[in-house]
């Protein structure tokens, strides 16, 4: 069992009982309490961790009361703090409290320097919006969760060393959550980029949207947090790992275990250098074809041979990416109305398609700055993790609409206003088809972008709005001409699917911007 170390973890346990038997079993599942505490709730180690500077502000996003929150926030930005140290010690916040062991907290963690990149697209008095809606979601969840009284992450002694001969992959396979923070702590010691390429066959050994996800962006916000914080931000993909290896002892490992290492010795890759040759549009529509309709085996199998024969990565990255894409274009939508906030026809929030695109988001920007057989391994594992998905969709991207008014106009600014009015109307077809003839037109990019932007900011998003607004905006940038509108076309769509449902905070936080 997981040791109790300090009083106000007992403290904490004993008011979490007292509070399970005036609410009864029934009731605890609705308010995310466990009975008893476990490695999700406190961890094995001991003294809290404090982060200098920060240590203030990381204690506010955890402890403010959530209707005081958004003003706090605005206070803070009015008196000098910058947007960046916000979402700094907002991601500190998050991984204190729950290590990567929460759905919902490990989503805004993925949100938020997403969150950071959109406000650098605004101008004026709303610039802050999209990142004091993330920052309010964290805090609602950690407050959810029983703030600082309950936060799993503690301080790992310097000397408390894994047992030799001990390896990361080995603990977090065997469940042992001790030894793997522990086998960690030892590689971030030496070195956070070679402990980020301890983390990768953990990442590998499933094929998992959150696993590969959590893992990227985590790496992606030591750009705001520093390298000093990796271990706190990193560890938070250790935890999770080990965590979904209990479901995948119930269900039984995906074949990319035994797959991987075979197609990593067939082709030499623990000597390979990536190559630059680069593949014509046709190649590309082949393998992305590849990736999209056929097993996730064969699939896997194809981009390796394809890296093996010189590809470039980020060619061969390029086509995952593109049946990822088609996945969403080729998504009939939810099929029951269970969920309000994502009825029939939906395709926000967690399905199949967002899923996908954020998913080899993830593993080409991993691939990116990972060393050669980390970066091939990535591309391998992230064409089996899009393959085999084909089966939930249709096989041809759905027909757009051609009659609804205004879509022949030739002048720009009409199409946006059309797509916007799509948009409002839930209209996903109608969006995909105004931006389709925006694209004909040659008009300038960023316009749709920015258009799509101010939905991504006012909407809820089922948690993946940020994230998603984010891939769609990479992704663009890093596809070819012939083929990049693809991501914009799925962009509107996904807009349209996710409008009617404002985010919380969201209009607290305009009112006190204005004055």
């Amino acid at each position: 069992m997981t040791l109790i170390t300090s009083r106000r973890q007992v403290l904490a346990w004993v008011g979490q009982g007292m509070l399970v038997a005036a609410v009864g079993p029934s009731l605890q599942k609705g308010t995310g309490l466990a009975v008893l505490p476990d490695e999700r709730l406190f961890d094995c180690f001991g003294d809290e961790l404090d982060f200098g500077d920060l240590e203030p502000l990381v204690a506010f996003m955890q402890e403010t009361p959530l209707d005081e929150l958004i003003a706090g926030l605005v206070g803070k930005l009015r008196s000098g703090t910058d947007l960046r140290t916000l979402v700094a010690a907002g991601a500190l916040a998050n991984a204190r409290t729950f290590g990567g062991q929460d759905y919902v907290g490990f989503h805004c963690a993925m949100a938020l320097a997403p969150s950071l990149d959109m406000a650098g697209r605004l101008d004026g008095p709303g610039q802050p919006l999209p990142v004091l809606k993330v920052l309010y979601r964290n805090t609602q969840r950690i407050r959810e969760c029983g703030g600082r009284a309950r936060e799993v992450l503690r301080r790992i002694p310097d000397g408390d060393e894994a047992a030799e001969g001990t390896t990361l992959q080995g603990c977090v396979r065997g469940l042992d959550v001790r030894g793997a923070e522990q086998a960690f702590a030892s590689l971030m010691r030496k070195d956070p980029a070679e402990g980020y390429e301890h983390l990768q066959p953990l990442v590998h050994d499933d094929a998992d949207v959150h696993r590969v996800v959590l893992a990227w962006r985590a790496w992606d916000m030591l750009r705001l947090c520093g390298k000093h914080h990796a271990h706190t931000l990193l560890r938070q993909s250790v935890r999770y790992c080990v965590d979904q290896e209990k479901q995948l002892r119930e269900r039984g490992p995906m074949s990319i275990r035994t797959l991987l290492p075979q197609l990593l010795d067939r082709h030499g890759f623990a000597k390979w250098q990536p190559g630059a040759r680069r593949g014509d549009d046709g190649w590309l529509d082949a393998l992305s074809q590849t990736v999209f309709g056929a097993s996730r085996e064969d699939a896997a199998a194809a981009v390796a041979e394809a890296l093996a024969a010189g590809y470039s990565p980020e060619d061969v990255g390029e086509a995952i990416s593109l049946a990822a894409n088609k996945l969403l274009l080729c998504d009939p939508g939810r099929r029951d109305d269970r969920d309000a906030q994502k009825p029939r026809g939906s395709v926000h929030g967690a399905s199949v398609g967002v899923h996908a695109q954020d998913a080899a988001n993830a593993w080409r920007e991993i691939a990116r700055v990972t060393a050669p057989a980390n970066a091939a391994a990535s591309l391998i594992v992230g064409a089996y993790h899009t393959a085999g998905q084909s089966r939930n969709v249709q096989s041809q991207e759905l027909a757009l609409p051609d009659d609804r008014p205004g879509l022949n106009a030739k002048d720009s600014a009409a199409l946006l206003e059309g797509a916007r009015a799509c948009i409002a109307a839930r209209d996903q077809l109608g969006t995909c088809a105004f931006v389709r003839r925006y694209q004909a037109l040659e008009g300038d990019p960023r316009a749709v972008f920015d258009l799509l932007l101010g939905f991504a900011v006012s909407e809820d998003g089922a948690l993946h709005a940020e994230k998603f607004y984010r891939t769609a905006e990479r992704e663009f940038a890093t596809t070819r001409p012939a083929r990049r509108w693809n991501h914009l076309v799925a962009l509107g769509r996904v807009t349209a699917s996710e409008h009617g449902w404002q985010a919380g905070g969201v209009a607290r936080a305009r009112e006190l911007l204005r004055g």
